[in-house]
């Protein structure tokens, strides 16, 4: 037993890596965490129970091996454990980063539930990819052989990018196209650095691109290149374009200049992270500095904005969400993270309607409390009658979730089948569409969801591509 490296938990602590002060953090858009020494990221695989059934892989949607790499951790063993890790996670250097471990993985592990507190999965796992790349271990696709099938993709998002990988492994020929100028998506130009620094994003981009994805950049489908055009260049099409179409707000004075939507504010600001030129936040438009900003909603993209406001220098930031801390959609820990950087959450509490004259200048806010559960079981939020009061604002960014485009409209093609909500309608375990050779992926068939389904997804549909693909010869051939 002296020699055992697993089943620590009950003499190491919990410990994550350490994070850097509030006031020095909110400074600037680096991560926010610090890196585990080797030693220590050792230490914190090796609290890990080894449980026969683990909870930890059950409820992670990609099921991976997180108990054997673990080990592996524990044992030394960094290069096997990058590539179990990989095995199952195209981007496990993200996944590390940006999941929402509190809800997945580490809030079902089993030493938790016991009281030891979880071992820290996400930040091993991110440990143990950012020391692959430092040691040349993540290189180029180099399939064992090419075919001279093609597989077109819609969307160069994590759904999109899992599959092209997948496929490029498989040596089938792959072509990316996005409406953006860089791939990657909402990890791109949706997440802030402080969660995601940009570079982690470009080298995988660039290992896509080493290894034969060929990627169509500034290409909106419907305008610069039609869907059928698309369908008839490969032999399957995969639609992996996300969700980007905001909730909106009704009510009095919501059409006032300075109110505007998450998703441009984001992307302007990961744009300027890029050094790009910005119009839009030179002129102050979409950039907070030195304003009151009010953040309505309580997702995780409502927590970006409020920690990005806090960043870009603004005087006050708050955010209004209809129901209390523990009803939140968005990561507990990422709340804990915003109220240490200085932003004051507003709970039950919804907007009324804006004033202002030529810009907005305040919210109409409207207290609220819990009534009797909706169809969901969270308790409906309700009015407080009269009880409502003005908060001060220069600048107001509602972020309410998304919905998907009308695509059969904006691609002219109406036998693209939908749900009622929008969403691309496919086969649950293939992603397959009723339209030949068609698949979709991620959230354009499941909502606004997490990055890591959308890994699941497009890596499922690469696999029943390939399995259609490798029919396709042996039927000609009948």
């Amino acid at each position: 037993m002296a020699g055992q490296r697993m089943l620590k938990f009950v003499t190491v602590s919990k410990e994550m890596p350490q994070k850097r002060e509030a006031q020095e953090r909110a400074h600037d858009f680096g991560e926010i965490y610090r890196d585990y020494a080797r030693e220590k990221a050792a230490e914190q695989a090796g609290r890990c129970s080894q449980c026969g059934v683990p909870y930890c892989q059950t409820h992670c949607p990609l099921h991976n091996n997180i108990p054997d790499w673990l080990m592996l951790t524990a044992e030394g063993r960094l290069q096997e454990a990058y590539e179990m890790s990989q095995a199952t996670n195209t981007f496990p250097e993200i996944c590390g980063r940006i999941c929402p471990q509190d809800r997945l993985c580490e809030g079902n592990c089993v030493i938790e539930q016991a009281g030891h507190g979880t071992v820290t999965i996400g930040a091993i796992e991110k440990y143990l990819t950012d020391t692959a790349w430092q040691e040349g271990w993540v290189r180029p696709i180099r399939p064992v052989e090419e075919l001279d099938q093609s597989v077109g993709i819609i969307g160069a998002g994590p759904g999109g990018l899992a599959a092209a990988e997948r496929l490029r492994r498989a040596g089938v020929q792959v072509t990316v196209y996005d409406r953006y100028d860089r791939a990657g998506g909402l990890m791109t130009y949706g997440i802030p650095g402080f969660k995601l620094e940009k570079p982690v994003v470009m080298q995988r981009i660039e290992q896509l691109e080493a290894g034969g994805v060929d990627f169509v950049l500034n290409c909106t489908v419907g305008e610069d290149i039609s869907f059928a055009a698309i369908r008839g260049q490969h032999d399957a099409v995969i639609i992996a374009t996300g969700v980007y179409r905001s909730r909106d707000l009704g009510g009095p004075g919501s059409d006032l200049p300075g109110i505007v939507r998450a998703i441009d504010y984001l992307t302007v600001s990961n744009r300027q992270g890029f050094g790009d030129d910005v119009p839009e936040y030179d002129s102050g438009e979409l950039n907070a500095e030195g304003k009151r900003v009010v953040v309505i909603g309580g997702g995780d993209t409502a927590m970006d904005c409020v920690r990005t406001a806090i960043r870009q220098g603004a005087t006050s930031v708050k955010c209004l969400y209809r129901r209390d801390r523990e009803n939140m959609p968005g990561s507990q820990r990422e709340v804990a993270n915003a109220e240490e950087e200085g932003v004051e959450f507003v709970w039950l509490a919804t907007p009324d309607g804006f004033e202002g004259a030529e810009a907005v200048t305040g919210v109409r806010v409207q207290r609220m409390r819990l009534g009797a559960p909706d169809l969901t079981g969270r308790r409906a939020p309700e009015p407080i009658e009269g009880d409502i009061v003005t908060e001060p604002v220069d600048l107001v960014i509602k972020a309410l979730g998304f919905e998907p485009e009308d695509l059969p409209t904006l691609w002219g093609e109406a036998q693209l089948p939908v749900t009622r909500w929008g969403t691309i309608r496919t086969d649950f375990a293939t992603h397959a569409t009723a339209m030949p050779g068609v698949y979709a992926v991620g959230d354009i068939v499941r909502g606004a969801s997490l990055v890591v389904w959308a890994i699941r997804d497009g890596r499922e549909a690469a696999d029943a591509i390939l399995a259609e693909l490798a029919e396709a010869p042996a039927v000609a051939a009948e």
